[in-house]
Protein backbone atom coordinates (compact mmCIF):
# COMPACT_ATOMS: atom_id res chain seq x y z
CA UNK A 1 0.00 0.00 0.00
CA UNK A 2 0.95 3.59 -0.65
CA UNK A 3 0.08 6.07 1.37
CA UNK A 4 0.74 10.27 1.09
CA UNK A 5 0.66 12.22 4.04
CA UNK A 6 0.34 16.52 4.09
CA UNK A 7 1.44 18.36 6.39
CA UNK A 8 2.34 22.24 6.96
CA UNK A 9 -1.25 23.94 7.13
CA UNK A 10 -2.07 26.28 9.23
CA UNK A 11 -3.64 30.10 9.38
CA UNK A 12 -1.69 32.68 8.48
CA UNK A 13 -2.57 36.22 7.46
CA UNK A 14 -2.99 37.73 4.20
CA UNK A 15 0.46 38.22 2.18
CA UNK A 16 2.16 35.69 4.57
CA UNK A 17 3.67 32.27 3.33
CA UNK A 18 3.28 28.44 4.70
CA UNK A 19 5.32 25.83 3.03
CA UNK A 20 3.33 22.54 2.40
CA UNK A 21 4.96 18.96 2.57
CA UNK A 22 3.74 15.93 1.10
CA UNK A 23 5.52 12.49 2.19
CA UNK A 24 5.18 9.07 -0.23
CA UNK A 25 5.78 6.04 1.95
CA UNK A 26 4.99 2.39 1.11
CA UNK A 27 5.38 -0.02 -1.59
CA UNK A 28 6.99 2.53 -4.58
CA UNK A 29 8.83 1.89 -6.94
CA UNK A 30 8.87 5.32 -8.86
CA UNK A 31 6.78 8.41 -8.56
CA UNK A 32 5.99 10.24 -11.87
CA UNK A 33 4.36 13.26 -11.67
CA UNK A 34 3.32 14.87 -8.36
CA UNK A 35 1.06 17.53 -7.67
CA UNK A 36 -1.00 19.57 -5.33
CA UNK A 37 -4.46 20.72 -5.60
CA UNK A 38 -7.17 22.34 -3.55
CA UNK A 39 -10.43 23.14 -2.85
CA UNK A 40 -12.13 25.72 -1.30
CA UNK A 41 -16.33 25.06 0.56
CA UNK A 42 -18.34 24.87 -1.68
CA UNK A 43 -15.93 24.69 -4.94
CA UNK A 44 -14.91 21.94 -6.88
CA UNK A 45 -11.26 20.68 -6.76
CA UNK A 46 -8.93 22.62 -8.86
CA UNK A 47 -5.11 22.11 -9.62
CA UNK A 48 -2.78 24.45 -8.07
CA UNK A 49 0.19 22.86 -9.79
CA UNK A 50 2.28 19.84 -10.44
CA UNK A 51 6.08 19.19 -10.88
CA UNK A 52 7.54 16.07 -13.32
CA UNK A 53 10.12 13.57 -12.41
CA UNK A 54 12.41 15.45 -13.90
CA UNK A 55 11.63 18.42 -11.67
CA UNK A 56 10.00 20.57 -14.47
CA UNK A 57 7.02 22.64 -12.67
CA UNK A 58 3.45 23.90 -14.01
CA UNK A 59 1.18 25.99 -12.15
CA UNK A 60 -2.30 27.68 -12.37
CA UNK A 61 -2.37 30.59 -13.43
CA UNK A 62 -3.70 32.07 -10.15
CA UNK A 63 -0.70 31.10 -8.36
CA UNK A 64 1.93 32.14 -10.98
CA UNK A 65 4.59 34.17 -9.21
CA UNK A 66 3.59 33.45 -5.52
CA UNK A 67 3.95 29.38 -4.95
CA UNK A 68 6.56 27.18 -5.63
CA UNK A 69 5.91 23.56 -6.32
CA UNK A 70 9.53 21.19 -5.53
CA UNK A 71 10.00 17.58 -5.09
CA UNK A 72 12.92 15.71 -3.63
CA UNK A 73 13.18 11.73 -5.58
CA UNK A 74 15.49 10.55 -2.57
CA UNK A 75 12.62 11.33 -0.05
CA UNK A 76 9.92 10.57 -2.32
CA UNK A 77 8.57 13.89 -0.96
CA UNK A 78 6.82 17.16 -2.72
CA UNK A 79 6.57 20.63 -1.42
CA UNK A 80 4.27 23.48 -1.96
CA UNK A 81 5.93 26.93 -0.85
CA UNK A 82 3.50 29.64 -0.94
CA UNK A 83 4.01 33.25 -0.78
CA UNK A 84 2.16 36.28 -0.81
CA UNK A 85 -0.82 34.63 0.62
CA UNK A 86 -4.51 35.45 -0.18
CA UNK A 87 -8.06 35.18 1.16
CA UNK A 88 -9.01 33.13 -1.92
CA UNK A 89 -6.02 30.58 -1.26
CA UNK A 90 -8.11 29.43 1.68
CA UNK A 91 -8.91 26.03 0.92
CA UNK A 92 -8.15 22.67 1.59
CA UNK A 93 -5.24 21.28 -0.06
CA UNK A 94 -4.51 18.05 -1.52
CA UNK A 95 -1.24 15.78 -2.55
CA UNK A 96 -1.30 13.94 -5.66
CA UNK A 97 1.00 11.22 -6.80
CA UNK A 98 1.09 8.72 -9.66
CA UNK A 99 3.24 6.18 -8.58
CA UNK A 100 4.04 2.84 -9.92
CA UNK A 101 4.14 1.02 -7.23
CA UNK A 102 5.09 -2.06 -8.87
CA UNK A 103 6.64 -3.24 -11.67
CA UNK A 104 2.94 -3.57 -13.54
CA UNK A 105 1.05 -1.37 -11.73
CA UNK A 106 1.01 2.35 -11.72
CA UNK A 107 -2.02 5.03 -9.94
CA UNK A 108 -2.62 7.95 -8.76
CA UNK A 109 -2.60 8.21 -4.90
CA UNK A 110 -4.04 11.14 -3.23
CA UNK A 111 -3.14 12.40 0.29
CA UNK A 112 -5.94 12.91 3.42
CA UNK A 113 -5.83 17.07 2.53
CA UNK A 114 -4.03 20.23 4.66
CA UNK A 115 -6.38 22.77 5.86
CA UNK A 116 -5.16 26.20 4.53
CA UNK A 117 -7.00 29.28 6.17
CA UNK A 118 -5.50 33.05 4.90
CA UNK A 119 -7.42 35.38 6.88
CA UNK A 120 -6.98 38.69 9.03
Amino acid sequence: QVQLVESGGGLVQPGGSLRLSCAASGTIFSINTMGWYRQAPGKERELVGTVTSEGSPDYADSVKGRFTISRDNAKNTVALQMNSLKPEDTAVYYCNANIQERTWRRRDYWGQGTQVIVSS
